[in-house]
């Protein structure tokens, strides 16, 4: 959330996707006051790659505007999963070819954190996600969006640490992880939604400026699924 002025946004409409964690997302948002003219999301862990642009398809449909008339698609980044965030960004990548418009990219700590932002005007908010092995995914981001914690993978008691020292909001699946680390006091609060809204991912990508924006997945860490090397043939070189 670095975009400064997200609240004197004029009228966008603005295609919204959102795969990065566990659902496949659409919807077309009015930027400016935030109205879903349409949306659809699905629940899912795999499948991405088959669900998004029938969704998208649908999603227009209903909102009965044709694809050309979208001024700007936005797709959430990461961190996130690995494979759902790389059909995101294809999919808004090519979108953006066909409909030739801008697309964007979103952090999905930074559209968490914006749901808290709108239900907390004038607090610190951040977000984290579980990254597993004792860690999250944190940022955090001060009341008129300045980057406080630029994304980053942390153990659990330094992000509670953070979140403590600025008596932030903590939005996020793994806002709960950082109440389990934090003293009796607390020092913070806690919204443990699963997923961003597609509002905010809409008001932050038409925030964005494009050229610094282009849409591409933000890895905080490697991947832990390693391949098989044990059986791997080993090649001839003549």
């Amino acid at each position: 959330m670095p975009e400064r002025g997200i609240d004197r946004i004029a009228e966008v409409l603005i295609l919204a996707l959102d795969t990065a964690l566990t659902r496949c997302a659409a919807g077309l948002v009015e930027a400016g006051d935030g109205t879903v003219l349409a949306a659809e999301s699905i629940a899912m862990e795999r499948g991405h790659a088959e669900a998004l642009m029938p969704m998208i398809a649908r999603v227009m449909a209903a909102a009965g505007i044709a694809l050309q008339a979208v001024d700007r698609i936005a797709v959430t980044i990461g961190p996130g999963s690995f494979t759902g965030l790389r059909v995101g960004v294809a999919a808004a990548r090519g979108l953006a070819l066909t409909c030739q418009c801008p697309a964007v990219g979103v952090t999905t700590l930074a559209a968490l954190a914006e749901d808290a932002r709108k239900n907390h005007p004038g607090r610190v908010v951040g977000a984290a996600i579980d990254a597993r092995h004792g860690h999250v995914y944190f940022a955090l981001y001060g009341a008129d969006g300045e980057v406080l914690v630029a994304p980053e993978a942390l153990d659990i008691e330094t992000a509670a640490a953070y979140a403590r020292d600025h008596a932030a909001i903590i939005a996020g699946p793994g806002a709960p992880l950082l109440a389990s680390a934090a003293s009796e006091s607390g020092g913070f609060e806690i919204v443990a939604n699963d997923a961003p809204s597609l509002a905010a991912v809409a008001r932050l990508g038409a925030a964005a400026t494009p050229t610094l924006a282009r849409p591409a997945p933000l890895y905080l860490r490697p991947p832990d699924a390693k391949p098989q090397n044990r059986f791997r043939i080993a090649r001839q070189c003549s």
